[in-house]
């Protein structure tokens, strides 16, 4: 077996794990529970084996050069985990080195899943000092028959009682003290917001100068309570300030005069009409005409950056990063001309713009050959494609940029390769044409060669 590649061991357990996808479980629920003992000790000890090779993807950043930013996103995007069970999957690969013991009953599977992952938790903030007395106690606790929510309450308080020794865990709201102002912001399910907080006295006084008189009832027909006439007088006060807040609501224009149909937020949060009007009665209407009826700014190359017009559009039409499966919020991002200002003479047109994170933004310039963008009609899409060394059927030029991420033909063309090349875009007004002696072709048609020595960077 030693000599047997680890990958041929892995495609031999994937082909039994199909196996047993294909057939029905036994009549006996006695052979099932016997069954699925068995296969829980299995998945256990297969789970050490998935941390030892996340583990080494991290260590080296592999994921780094298939376009994806860490090894969560990795985990997130290539595996479909959620965010709780690739926060989890990279800690036990980091964290089980220095837990020996633990390590080699996790490997031998004599000890569950759970309390790997319950002692993990527990030591992850702590040095290796302390970390090797918390394994050696919580050890001892699953020997004695504990269950994993009492080892973990134990986990909790060695947290606490080291953090007490050190004096780096975060104050309660009672060892505060009373000197500065605090508050606390937690976010709601359904995008609404829990407040929670303390003020001194000088910034109560502002508090209640500025919200008292705006929080007294509005006549005999106010129905609102005093925390209700509160949470109405703050929100008037953020929204009428001497610096207006931005909100950004989308809608349709029949929203506005009347209609039914729901508006959303930047982040798309619906929003009922009646909200979308109210907001628009105490602020500024911007029009933003999105679709077949774009009116933005086009700024050609005249301009390198983005206006805050621009970037406010940009907003509207991309939620998040334009890479697929990147979930960094458009808010965040950075404006991105999709084939290149310096070199291929993309210019600053909001047809010609993007949203792109930070790190994407830069993987895209320095691998233009793992960057497929199309356009759906609406906004350009980003898509990751494997390294060159990784598509062994493909010669890492042109035809490479043919396949989708998944390796299926779509017949369209990576822009970033060999000429520019048209990219669809929305329809947009017709340019201003140049007249007389000194005319000349607009220099969108005829963009820079590539330099020399980098032809695909920009």
């Amino acid at each position: 077996m030693a000599q047997i590649p680890s990958g041929d061991l892995v495609a031999t357990l994937a082909v039994v794990t199909a196996e047993l996808a294909r057939r029905e479980s036994p009549e006996s629920g006695a052979v099932c529970k016997e069954i699925a003992e068995t296969l829980s000790r299995a998945q256990d000890q297969a789970e050490y084996v998935m941390a030892g090779l996340v583990g080494r993807v991290d260590a080296t950043s592999e994921q780094a050069r298939w376009g994806l930013a860490s090894p969560k996103a990795w985990l997130c995007t290539g595996l479909g985990m959620t965010d709780a069970r690739a926060a989890e999957r990279l800690a036990l690969a980091r964290q089980h080195h220095r837990l020996t013991e633990t390590a080699r009953r996790w490997a031998a599977g004599e000890l569950p899943l759970g309390q790997v992952t319950t002692i993990t938790r527990a030591v992850a903030c702590l040095d290796d000092e302390d970390a090797a007395k918390a394994e050696e106690v919580l050890l001892g606790l699953v020997d004695e028959g504990l269950s994993t929510r009492r080892v973990a309450q134990v986990g909790k308080r060695i947290r606490e009682v080291i953090a007490d020794r050190d004096d780096t865990g975060e104050p309660k709201e009672a060892a505060r003290g009373y000197d500065r102002s605090w508050i606390a912001v937690t976010r709601s399910l359904d995008g609404g917001r829990y407040l929670k907080g303390w003020l001194n006295p000088e910034d109560a006084a502002i508090w209640d100068g500025t919200l008292a008189p705006l929080a007294k009832p509005a006549g005999p027909d106010d129905t609102r309570d005093v925390t209700e006439r509160t949470a109405a007088a703050l929100s008037a006060v953020l929204a009428g300030g001497h610096r207006a807040t931005k909100v950004t609501v989308i809608c349709d224009l029949d929203t506005l005069t009347g209609g039914q149909a729901p508006a959303r937020l930047a982040d798309g949060t619906p929003i009922p009409a009646e909200h979308a009007r109210r907001i628009a009665l105490s602020a500024g209407v911007s029009p933003l005409l999105l679709g077949r009826g774009h009116t933005p700014l086009y700024l050609g190359r005249t301009a390198r950056f983005a206006t805050t017009a621009q970037r406010q559009v940009l907003e509207t039409l991309y939620d998040t990063c334009a890479v697929h499966g990147c979930e960094i919020p458009g808010a965040l991002c950075e404006v991105d001309h999709i084939t290149g200002w310096a070199l291929n003479g993309c210019p600053t047109d909001i047809d010609r713009l993007a949203l792109c994170c930070g790190w994407h933004n830069r993987f895209k310039h320095t691998h233009p050959d793992q960057i497929h963008i199309t356009h759906d009609g609406h906004r350009y899409i980003y898509r990751l494609l494997p390294p060159p060394d990784h598509r062994p059927h493909l010669t890492p030029t042109r035809e490479a940029t043919e396949r989708d991420a998944s390796g299926r033909h779509t017949g369209e063309r990576n822009p970033w390769l060999g000429p520019v090349p048209h990219v669809p875009t929305p329809s947009r007004p017709p340019q201003r044409q140049h007249t007389g002696l000194g005319a000349r072709p607009h220099r969108r048609t005829q963009p820079p060669p590539p330099a020399t020595n980098h032809p695909q960077r920009t």
